[in-house]
């Protein structure tokens, strides 16, 4: 195990075996609407960063951190702990593909998620079962993780999501399928150069269709971070732009 610190004057534990954090789970958690009563789920949480996040910007009442696996369940209660922020996030060791509205304390406000990019025989195969299940579709796909979503949410609940920008069109798919009508959604540029690398959508259960697509957000632009990338980090939020309403 070894210690990061990050944002919010937070202390992230992680284990060697597992990923480490990354700039699409900062996003998320910048890009996760605040409800400052509400409950909510990470769903695959990992090491509990982006409920971290979260938390400490004071976004919820409660998170509760959905992990397959336990080592990370049990990481996510230590990272909490550490970070004296026990009361609002605890960790549950369960499935996404079998999660309820009853094993999550009843319907929710908000559910977020940073799943696994590649398909199960897809991508690189990585060195550790663990790094392997965070990355590819082997304990579940992103339709299972919408549905999960939408199942534990409440009528007008959000999730909010970062994805791999080239299966966009899936997740979409996946999202409208499981009644989580698409009402925002943002594409992430490493630089004008380049195409984009990731995609943000906040999905609304039960919604009409609509959907506002803010303008692009790029991580670099003339050779430095952009103005709108630092406004993030130093805020933990998304610019105002960024929010229809």
């Amino acid at each position: 195990m070894y210690n990061t610190p990050i944002n919010e004057n937070l202390t992230l534990s992680s284990l060697e075996e597992g990923l480490t954090f990354g700039t699409d789970a900062y996003l998320l958690s910048a890009y996760v609407r605040s409800r400052k009563s509400g409950r909510a789920a990470d769903l695959g949480a990992g090491t509990g960063v982006i409920a971290l996040l979260c938390a400490a910007r004071e976004k919820f009442a409660h998170i509760t951190c959905v992990e397959l696996q336990k080592k990370f369940a049990d990481l996510i209660t230590h990272n909490a702990r550490e970070n004296h922020l026990e009361e609002r996030i605890c960790a549950m060791c369960a499935d996404v593909r079998t999660l309820s509205a009853t094993s999550v304390g009843g319907e929710l406000d908000a559910a977020f998620a940073n799943p696994p990019y590649f398909r199960a025989n897809g991508g690189f195969e990585n060195k550790t079962s663990e790094r392997d299940m965070a990355r590819r579709e082997t304990a579940g796909d992103i339709f299972d993780f919408c549905r999960a979503a939408a199942r534990i949410l409440k009528h007008g609940g959000l999730f909010t999501v970062v994805f791999c920008a080239e299966r966009t069109s899936e997740l979409l798919c996946a999202l409208t399928e499981a009644n989580l009508a698409p009402k925002r959604m943002t594409l992430v540029y490493p630089t004008r150069d380049h195409t984009p690398s990731i995609v943000l959508v906040e999905a609304k259960k039960g919604a009409k269709q609509g959907i506002f697509i803010t303008k692009p957000l790029l991580i670099k632009e003339n050779g430095e971070e952009s103005c709108e990338y630092r406004y993030i980090y130093e805020n933990n939020a998304f610019p105002p732009e960024y929010f229809d309403a």
